[in-house]
């Protein structure tokens, strides 16, 4: 089977991000008695209850595993090889990574809770970017959302935050579930910045002389498809050619560098999109 560049740099960057998440929780959460949401939370209250006899990493590969194969009787075939290889590699740097880090890399829990917060949902996102899952929690509420009408959002929600009431019976600690929230929410909003910031676009409007030429080597230099729209302007009444251009945010420089060395007088116009979906962009999901 041929793999193509592309597919080995997406699985780089989902070990990148899995790496960032289980040093999240290795290096700040699990060390400081900080249970959040997810499988990962589970495996802490598990680790703890068992007088630290089973690391996180077995219980998260453990519990994934029995997951997905209940999921494959329900749902069927819906996992990717990402989500699988995300599993797989998440559990064994988990468990590598608890080996070596021994003490939490911050004396105070209120910090460890918010860097844990930041760096977990930093790898989730990461990991989602690529088309990567680590399981848990998203595969429950697939299961459920089946079944009953209930969004997967809200039945993670409400799975993570019993997840860290559930902390109580180990720690017998309030500030424990307290800090177990406040890295729910700093990771949930960590993941949403990831995923928007990787998948944000630009819509752009360009109007110039020389439209067909700067056309061109933006279809060649982008490798994205253009649309020409006549236009008529109100004041000159004069007759022209559009450019609508759809690129990723990051794109934008290089579609200005190119514009500026074709045509420094020309007019464009720019806006953030919410999302792009088709061909070069999102898929078109249901």
């Amino acid at each position: 089977m041929k793999i193509s560049i592309s597919e080995i740099r997406s699985y780089a960057i989902i070990t990148l991000g899995l790496f960032i998440y289980s040093f999240g929780w290795t290096a700040f959460l699990i060390p400081s008695e900080i249970v959040a949401g997810g499988v990962g939370g589970i495996g802490t209250i598990i680790y703890y209850a068992t007088e630290k006899c089973i690391p996180v990493g077995y219980s998260f590969f453990a519990i994934n595993t029995v997951l997905i194969l209940i999921a494959l009787r329900v749902l069927g075939s819906r996992f990717g090889i990402k989500t699988i290889y995300a599993i797989v590699v998440g559990s064994l740097l988990l468990a590598l990574q608890q080996r070596w880090i021994t003490q939490a890399l911050v004396d105070e829990k209120f910090m460890a809770s918010i860097i844990g917060g930041i760096l977990a949902g930093a790898g989730v996102g990461i990991t989602i970017t690529q088309g990567g899952s680590t399981g848990g929690t998203d595969i429950v509420a697939m299961m459920i959302n089946k079944y009953k009408n209930i969004g997967p959002g809200r039945i993670i929600l409400y799975i993570d935050i019993f997840i860290i009431a559930s902390s109580y019976l180990v720690f017998k600690d309030i500030s424990t579930l307290v800090y177990g929230y406040v890295e729910m929410a700093i990771a949930a909003y960590t993941i949403d910045i990831t995923i928007s910031g990787a998948k944000q676009s630009a819509q752009l409007f360009i109007i110039s002389k020389n439209y067909e030429k700067v056309a061109e080597l933006l279809s060649k230099e982008t490798g994205r498809g253009l649309t020409m729209v006549h236009i008529t302007g109100w004041y000159t009444k004069e007759e022209n050619k559009m450019l609508m251009l759809v690129v990723r945010k990051h794109e934008t420089r290089h579609v200005f560098k190119i514009i500026k060395e074709t045509d420094p007088k020309a007019f464009i116009s720019m806006g953030s999109v919410m999302g792009a979906y088709g061909l070069g962009f999102e898929e078109i999901r249901a």
